[in-house]
């Protein structure tokens, strides 16, 4: 059977952060509260969850309109957490305004990796743990019109790895699991994907990272598998 179809996590896969806007938001909650601000992945999460949780119409969000008054309630928890109580509506609407997270920027090799894959015929996909404004994403990024859907958690109501997510991406190509290649970050989510029958591969940048199983450095390597394997 030869691929048909290739899909990709968003952020760590296809593409990453604004290192500027991360610089700026951290300068300014340090600056205001007079201590520094924890930027790890579980501190975003506490306070993430507890908007989810609170019972507020916008929890879960289903628009980009939704999206921001979420972030703007995540950043009025995060400045109590901190101890700022100065200005704070009218700080919480600069950053969600000029920065929340639209800004990203393409890895190195992306663009030459998914204009292979055009021109190949492969039909592609994003799935993505995200909110409604995943495609407006990859307008401001210039990947946009690579991809012929989008499937968003926010949207279909589920997070990889659950089936659900996977099976919705699917359907949107019209392919099977097995006719379907598959890159995620995030090991759950790569194996997840594999177990419901995608050639799924996990992408690890880092720099010691050991020789494992469907363990690939970069996009590149898509292209190498399949033109070792000559599956198209």
């Amino acid at each position: 059977m030869k691929y048909k179809a290739i899909f990709f996590d968003r952020d760590g896969t296809l593409v990453r952060g604004d290192p500027e806007w991360t610089r700026f938001r951290n300068e300014r909650l340090e600056q205001w509260s007079g201590r520094k601000f924890d930027d790890s992945y579980d501190y975003f999460m506490k306070f993430f969850e507890k908007v989810q949780g609170g019972g507020f119409p916008f929890a879960p969000y289903t628009t980009m309109e939704q999206e921001l008054d979420f972030f703007r309630q995540w950043y009025l928890y995060v400045f109590e957490d901190m101890g700022i109580t100065e200005h704070t509506g009218e700080r919480a609407d600069m950053l969600v305004e000029k920065l929340w997270y639209l800004k990203k920027y393409p890895y190195p090799e992306t663009v030459d990796v998914l204009e292979y894959f055009k021109n190949k015929g492969y039909k592609m996909g994003v799935i993505s743990d995200s909110p409604p404004s995943l495609e407006t994403t990859l307008m401001n990024c210039g990947l946009h019109g690579y991809f012929t859907s989008f499937t968003a958690s926010s949207l279909v109501g589920a997070s990889k790895p659950d089936p659900v997510i996977f099976s919705a991406a699917l359907e949107a190509q019209g392919v099977t699991a097995q006719e379907s290649l598959y890159v995620d970050d995030y090991p759950p989510e790569a194996d997840g994907a594999r177990e419901q029958g995608f050639t799924s591969f996990l992408i690890d940048r880092s720099e010691h990272q050991p020789d494992a199983p469907w363990t690939i450095r970069n996009l590149r390597e898509l292209v190498n598998f399949v033109e070792r394997k000559g599956r198209r």
